[in-house]
């Protein structure tokens, strides 16, 4: 046999043995800025939060609460994480910011519930001071964070 015809064949192989939908990585970059479809980390201890991080599947926003459908540090998304809907708060982001604004390595997020309550019961990482001077819910998000920056 040709050596492409062998390659066609192999590539065939692999495909059927892995099943679609369940690589547990993504093969695109993460978004700088956070808008529809961007993946985030949930970094509060809830177990909802930990089951996608277990799982390899990191929620995804499906909608961002203001009018430019670009959300930054404070703003609240809607999330799809584990075929439920979630509303989250956005406590770090990728994207460059103004001055004396912290920029993080990965888009950071806190699930909250209906009613505005965390989810969690701790933060994992550092947030932000200027989540203090922000209009808005914050106090309980304040609250059981462990750390600034």
């Amino acid at each position: 046999m040709s050596s492409a015809l062998q390659r066609v064949l192999q590539q065939a192989a692999v495909q059927a043995a892995v099943p679609s939908g369940s690589l547990a990585f993504s093969t695109t970059a993460c978004l700088h800025e956070i808008r529809k479809m961007a993946r985030m980390r949930v970094v509060d201890n809830s177990s909802l939060g930990k089951a996608a991080l277990a799982s390899g599947k990191p929620p995804r926003v499906i909608h961002v609460y203001n009018k430019k459908e670009v959300a930054t540090i404070g703003d609240k998304v809607l999330l799809a994480i584990k075929g439920q809907k979630k509303r989250a708060y956005v406590v770090g982001v990728k994207q460059k910011q103004r001055a004396n604004v912290p920029r993080f390595d990965s888009n950071n997020v806190v699930l909250i519930e209906d009613n505005g309550a965390p989810t969690g019961t701790r933060i994992a990482v550092p947030v932000p001071s200027v989540l203090r001077g922000k209009s808005g819910d914050f106090t309980k998000i304040l609250s059981i964070a462990t750390r600034f920056v």
